[in-house]
């Protein structure tokens, strides 16, 4: 690597490259080379300059018309700018062979013969040869520039085109490794997951008709209606991730609510009290199902590691934003062993009220407690 490569690339300003300025740029410094070649002519013979110089407007549409109305300006006032644009413009939009040769071969011509045309017209001298090499690359030339122009154009046309080729054909492989991966997650959250939420289901059963006790009957129907509701989530899951489901965007299960926060609320076991007051107003589904999810997402982890900790839940509404908040105060009692948490819940309910245009905060309270705090939009400005 050279220090060059390292230098900032520079850019010309948009300005430089507009196409109205590409347009006007060639009239006017052939304007300006027939009012110095042919300052002296006739009016007449200015008329052919001019027309050769306001020719070039149309030379992109009309190239070939626009090379022919150049000729007589070229022949009688020896200008040059004009009829060279033009031959550059039949090169880069008509390349074929019976456009290019033609009008490249009358330029020549014309520029060989200009008018008027001298007594000793075919001298075999030195002059008259460098006239003849002169008139060649006055039209080889900008031929040739107009060549290779249309075909760095076409060549640039079929990059991008292998490069958008190449772009799709890593989605359509990102997508292969994404269906395959997501039927590997499937087939385990299936194998591992719904066989052990199965087994405390059936438990929870077995213990809701064994025991006498009311209050254990009571805690094993709750264990069994969760579980059966897991299962059903979590079949609907499996099958969006093998690809099964209706649809890519439908939903996976009946979505909570903001009226389901009650019965949440009642069935976390938690000495927790609730202030639900969202306001009459109807909020967006996506804003309702995030303030459901925040709010059992903290009182799961109240469960993990505070379940004896008084609990506070705080539902609101704050203008045009929902604002909740779980905080439970410092536990009495650290339990002696908690479940495993990897962090992730937290993390994604930040994602989910980012995504909403919201946020979401969390963390120690100055009395030991913990609390969560999140402000969802009714709507992304």
């Amino acid at each position: 690597m050279t220090a060059a490569d390292h230098l900032p690339s520079r850019r010309l300003p948009a300005w430089c490259t507009a196409p109205w300025l590409m347009l006007l740029l060639p009239v006017l410094y052939s304007l300006l080379d027939a009012a110095l070649v042919a300052r002296d002519a006739a009016w007449w013979q200015l008329s052919f300059s001019a027309l050769a110089a306001v020719a070039l407007f149309w030379r992109r549409r009309f190239p070939v018309t626009v090379l022919l109305l150049t000729m007589p300006g070229s022949w009688m006032d020896e200008i040059w700018l004009a009829p060279i644009t033009a031959v550059y413009t039949v090169a880069a939009e008509r390349p074929r062979p019976r456009f290019v040769v033609p009008c490249g071969v009358l330029f020549t011509l014309v520029e060989f013969f200009h008018w008027p045309l001298p007594p000793d017209l075919i001298d075999l001298s030195r002059a008259t040869a460098l006239d003849a090499i002169q008139a060649v690359m006055l039209a080889a030339g900008p031929a040739a520039t107009g060549l290779l122009a249309r075909t760095r154009r076409e060549l640039a046309a079929r990059l991008d085109e292998l490069t958008r080729g190449q772009e799709r054909e890593s989605r359509l492989l990102a997508e292969r490794v994404l269906i395959t991966e997501r039927g590997r997650l499937a087939r385990e959250m299936h194998d591992v997951v719904s066989h052990q939420v199965s087994l405390i289901s059936i438990q929870a059963g077995a213990l809701q008709v064994s025991t006498a006790d009311p209050a254990a009957v009571t805690t094993a129907r709750t264990i069994r209606e969760l579980s059966v509701r897991t299962l059903d989530e979590l079949r609907q899951m499996v099958g969006v991730l093998r690809g099964t489901g209706a649809l890519p965007d439908a939903p996976l299960a009946p979505q909570p609510r903001l009226a389901d926060l009650p019965r949440l609320i009642e069935e976390s076991g938690l000495a927790a009290d609730a202030e639900l007051h969202p306001g009459d107003r109807p909020w967006p589904e996506a804003v309702e199902r995030a303030a459901y999810r925040t709010v059992q997402e903290a009182l799961t982890n109240i469960t993990k590691y505070a379940p004896e900790a008084a609990v506070h839940v705080k539902v609101r509404a704050k203008g045009r934003r929902l604002r909740v908040e779980v905080r439970n105060e410092a536990p009495p009692v650290h339990p002696a062993e908690t479940l495993p948490g990897g962090g992730h819940g937290l993390v994604g309910l930040r994602e989910r009220a980012q995504l909403l245009g919201g946020t979401l905060t969390a963390g120690p309270t100055q009395d030991g407690g913990f609390e969560v705090r999140a402000e969802l939009p009714a709507s992304r400005s």
